[in-house]
């Protein structure tokens, strides 16, 4: 499979411009003229569509083609990067010539024989453009509407979107990374609006993964799921009552709520922020920063997830990497850079978003292990707190851990028992504190339904993220009542 990946992108990005192989070795060589650590080229065709309806109409499609080549030139903390919107053998020399100037010329670096990585096969190397007809895209946002309104009578306004991507990648650096993916991804959110006595409320359901459209259509549709889901939540919030505030006990809900286990630790174990001493958790490799109840891992080799890569965006295979274990901190995430300075590893966690931009240190698919305990004997632990199932946006500072996060749907604990779903609840706390206060880790671990996207200095990349349910203890929750 390895060759076969390197063989199509090949095909799709070198030989219409005349390139090859030795092309790119040549390349290589240029930069390797000046005294680098390490040089490389990144070549990217990426094509991508979206159809997005809105009460009853197909009101906006796109489609875009992005292809190009980044050349990267190494040394110590130093790196000479430019890229060109266009594969071609002036612009590749150019690009090659401007990377390495950040270098003195009066040395020669090694150019490594090409090493074909032993690659995983978590997704097909398949487009999904043609999975479905432009016809059948279109019918398929009608359907979603339409069981939409059929589910409830309250359901007012209904807007979806179908996105598909396929990408083609080939990095080929100076160490003798030679490598070559195709990357396809899917994705469907569902919106809709409810009506009752005035009061108007929203609710939320998506997901995707790395296949082609047929992923959500089968005997049993994952899209019927997406839209009951979101008119679930929108009838929820319509009885929420104003969220009380104070310093309670919180019982996070399995799956999408990991994205607060994302934001508020996961880009604080980034090997970039450590690197740096910029992290709260700089300088506590093999110290306990979490209940010993907590083992967190970034997992980029599960098969079909949305964050899932064979190899990431410098060719090294994905992995998965624990990051602290039983409440110890054993890694962080590395990309080639951050590693070699570090002295450590690259754990397959350099990421990009794009041919014009530089790799950095970034999560996967990111969750917190299992554990013993039932989601009802948490609850029953509980008296007086927020039970938080689903969760909007938030605010993270790296630096502090500090975060503050929307909680779009969460219901009252009282003496052990649920009650009422409450409406505009925020957690404001800190990632080592909430790491410490976990006292119960659920037996239900879920991974979210394939809707992440991570944002990292102006670069966004698809995540995933998970967990069990979790208690944690006294945490500050805001409050509209």
């Amino acid at each position: 499979m390895p060759e076969n990946l390197i063989l199509r992108a090949e095909e799709a990005l070198l030989l219409p411009a005349g390139l090859n192989a030795q092309s790119v070795h040549d390349t290589l060589a240029s930069l390797a003229a000046h005294q680098i650590d390490l040089g490389e080229c990144y070549f990217q065709h990426t094509q991508s569509e979206s159809w997005a309806l809105e009460n009853h109409i197909v009101k906006d499609t796109s489609f875009s083609i992005e292809r190009g080549v980044g050349v990267r030139a190494i040394t110590g903390e130093k790196t000479g990067f430019a890229y060109v919107d266009e594969i071609l053998p002036a612009s590749l020399k150019e690009s090659a010539r401007v990377a390495r100037s950040i270098a003195p010329g009066n040395g020669k670096s090694q150019v490594c024989a090409s090493v074909v990585p032993k690659m995983h096969a978590l997704y097909p190397p398949i487009s999904p453009f043609a999975s479905m007809s432009e016809q059948d895209k279109v019918g398929l946002l009608e359907q979603i509407d339409q069981r939409a309104r059929a589910v409830d009578s309250r359901v007012v306004e209904v807007m979806a979107s179908i996105q598909g991507t396929e990408s083609t990648i080939l990095v080929a650096a100076t160490d003798g990374t030679y490598a070559g993916d195709i990357r396809p991804l899917v994705r469907i959110n569902v919106t809709v609006l409810v009506e009752e006595n005035g009061r108007k409320e929203r609710g939320y359901a998506g997901g995707g993964s790395r296949q082609d459209y047929h992923y959500f259509i089968g005997e049993t549709p994952l899209w019927h799921t997406y839209v009951d889901e979101a008119v679930r939540q929108a009838l929820v919030n319509l009885e929420a009552i104003d969220t009380p505030a104070g310093n309670m006990d919180i019982v996070m809900g399995a799956g999408w709520p990991g994205i607060l286990l994302h934001e508020a630790i996961g880009h604080g174990l980034e090997g970039d922020f450590n690197r740096k001493g910029s992290s709260s958790f700089s300088k506590l490799m093999g110290q306990k920063v979490a209940s010993e109840e907590c083992t967190v891992v970034d997992q980029g080799n599960i098969e079909g997830r949305r964050g899932s890569l064979n190899i990431d965006d410098e060719g090294t295979p994905t992995q998965e990497t624990v990051l602290i274990e039983n409440g110890i901190l054993k890694s962080y995430m590395q990309d080639k850079l951050n590693a070699k300075l570090m002295g450590v590893q690259p754990t397959g966690n350099g990421r990009r978003e794009s041919y014009a931009c530089l790799p950095l240190p970034r999560m996967t698919n990111t969750y917190m292990k299992p554990g013993k305990h039932k989601l009802e004997e948490m609850i029953a632990s509980v008296d007086k707190g927020l039970y938080a199932v689903n969760f909007g946006g938030g605010q993270v500072d790296i630096t502090s851990g500090k975060f503050v996060f929307v909680v779009s749907e969460a219901y009252l604990i009282e003496n052990g028992k649920l009650g009422a779903p409450v409406k505009g609840a925020t957690l404001i706390g800190d990632g080592p504190s909430a790491l410490t206060a976990i006292s119960m880790v659920g037996d239900d671990l879920a991974l979210d339904s394939g809707i992440g996207t991570c944002g990292k200095d102006g670069q966004s990349v698809p995540v995933g993220v998970g967990q069990p349910s979790l208690r944690i203890n006294q945490m500050t929750v805001g409050g509209t009542q």
